[in-house]
């Protein structure tokens, strides 16, 4: 009786204490992660506030140009604020964006938030119609590889792959335009498109510049899908459910994938943070209306508080992207979701 006593008492006790223990310990990590991304912010921001003050020549001469008077330079570097001291600078740039306003450009001495806000809007739907193709895509030839390894198909893709992480992006964007747009006349080799433009005229212009971020991207995201099917493959219950005759297939959609999701999960967060801030490239040679091709504007016309919002928004964007990997991981993951 008492041995009966004690077990009813263990088992009306121990999942409460169990279900608390899994709260508390996911709680942690995810407050944990968020101060991480919180504090990594703040310290990118800082390199990005002193690396355009670190750069060389004048503001205000590159500005007015070097035949201006002195009193015409002073009275810029008044308006401007500079001879307030740098870190005086910094937190009212900091707390300006903390609160939406980011500055007005040196050289349109228009509001920067209304036009990089746009530009925002272009560049992440730039990368989500590149992502939407891509992701599933290169998953779904990753597990077809892992399936049928060394096979015919196999080989080809690897190939394909290698071939296209051996090419610079911007190569990939020219040999697009020569075949596509010069010789053969499918595609718009300009993006910049009309606000106007027509749902077919939209789909023509940004085309290519999809294209070459899939190209860009498929290969990393397939192998890493390939590999890390493959590693869990060598696993002792994936033996066992070889030797019982289930199928590969089975055996990869059901038990090998779901255990390799964590590497996976961490290179789509990785490509999907470099088709919105490395872009850059591909918006310039595109002439696309994105934060990319705002960027080298502003780098060529010494426009400082563009560069820095700029540079901010694509700091922001990766630490997201990457706080949202690891809660999936977390998610995805047993052994996080349980303290130790």
């Amino acid at each position: 009786m008492a041995s009966a006593a004690h077990t009813v008492r263990f088992k009306d006790v121990s999942p409460p204490a169990a279900s608390s223990g899994w709260s508390s310990g996911v709680a942690q990590l995810i407050v944990k992660r968020l101060l991480q991304a919180v504090l990594t912010t703040f310290l990118v921001s800082l390199l990005i506030f002193a690396g355009t003050e670190i750069l060389p020549g004048d503001v205000a001469i590159a500005l007015l140009g070097s035949v201006a008077t002195d009193e015409a330079l002073h009275a810029i570097r008044v308006s401007l604020n500079l001879y307030d001291p740098a870190y005086v600078r910094y937190l009212r740039w900091l707390t300006g964006f903390l609160g939406g306003d980011l500055g007005t450009s040196l050289t349109t001495q228009a509001a920067i938030a209304p036009e990089l806000w746009v530009r925002v809007i272009n560049t992440f739907s730039l990368a989500g119609i590149a992502a939407v193709v891509v992701m599933p895509l290169s998953l779904l030839m990753g597990i077809i590889t892992a399936v049928w390894r060394n096979g015919v198909v196999d080989r080809l893709v690897n190939i394909l792959g290698l071939a296209a992480i051996s090419l610079p992006v911007f190569l990939i964007a020219y040999i697009l335009i020569l075949v596509f747009s010069v010789h053969l006349g499918l595609f718009s080799s300009l993006s910049n498109v009309a606000a106007n433009a027509s749902f077919t005229e939209r789909l023509d212009a940004i085309a290519l510049p999809v294209i070459t971020l899939v190209l860009a991207v498929f290969a990393y995201v397939m192998r890493m899908t390939r590999t890390a099917i493959l590693s869990v493959m060598q696993e002792s219950y994936i033996e066992m459910a070889l030797l019982k005759g289930v199928p590969a297939w089975r055996i990869i959609l059901y038990h090998a994938l779901p255990n390799a999701l964590a590497p996976i999960i961490q290179v789509i967060s990785f490509n999907l943070a470099y088709m919105v801030a490395g872009v850059v490239i591909v918006e310039f040679i595109f002439v696309y209306p994105g934060v990319g091709s705002y960027l080298v504007e502003a780098v060529g016309k010494r426009d400082v508080p563009v560069v820095q919002a700029c540079g901010l928004v694509f700091a922001v964007t990766y630490i997201v992207l990457n706080l949202l990997a690891d809660l999936l991981n977390i998610v995805c993951n047993p052994r996080l979701r349980y303290p130790k």
